[in-house]
């Protein structure tokens, strides 16, 4: 009985392990005299002109937000429609459930205008 817990307690010390060893060894490669290019900020090749802290439109994240829902709502209704007649009439009625939450979901969003492109 004890030695099943020693082998859970060996997992657990080498849970607690290696993290603090990537630590060390990510402070042991580290270099350890920077310079001032190696300390340069590098965005893109080119140094910043004017403010670097740019607000973007909230709505271009809406915008994906609703493109990601409805790209895994293909995801689930792609295999549904390869199995449909091994699957039955629950599944139907399960699937005919999921499109009708997903497009209350599209008119919302219609509704409040995070598909508009403005």
């Amino acid at each position: 009985m004890l030695s099943n817990y020693a082998f859970i307690g060996l997992f657990a010390i080498v849970a607690v392990i290696f993290p603090f060893a990537g630590f060390a060894v990510s402070y042991l490669v580290r270099p350890k005299r920077p310079d001032p290019v190696k300390e340069d900020v590098y965005e893109c090749g080119l140094k910043t002109i004017g403010e670097t802290w740019v607000q973007f439109k909230v709505q271009y994240y809406l915008y994906a937000l609703i493109f990601v829902i409805f790209d895994v709502m293909s995801v689930f209704l792609f295999p549904w429609a390869v199995a449909y007649h091994a699957l039955g009439l629950y599944a139907l009625v399960e699937m005919f459930f999921f499109l009708g939450i997903l497009a209350g979901g599209l008119i919302y969003a219609w509704r409040k205008g995070a598909l508009r492109w403005v």
